[in-house]
């Protein structure tokens, strides 16, 4: 029952362009509500804003770099294991 709400994005199959964040807050929201998980779900929040504030973030929001789906989420699942 936890997914991002958005619709499919078709012109980003294969290319690794796709943003990540949505389905990765989707997952923080399953830990939290479902789970009962707060201090996960809040760890992945976190992990997620850093990212923003880091500009690790796709090209529909780069202004300077763009990384790509995998990038991200790996960079935003680095942040998890580590802090």
């Amino acid at each position: 029952m936890f997914e991002p709400i958005h619709g499919s994005y078709p012109q980003a199959a294969g290319k690794n362009i796709a943003n990540p964040v949505a389905t990765i807050l989707s997952a923080a929201m399953m830990f939290e509500y479902a789970f009962d998980l707060q201090e996960e779900g809040k760890a992945i929040r976190k992990a997620v804003d850093a990212s923003l504030d880091a500009n690790i973030v796709t090209v529909d929001i780069s202004v300077d770099k763009a990384y790509s789906t995998s990038e991200v989420g790996d960079w935003i699942a680095n942040y998890v294991a580590n802090n």
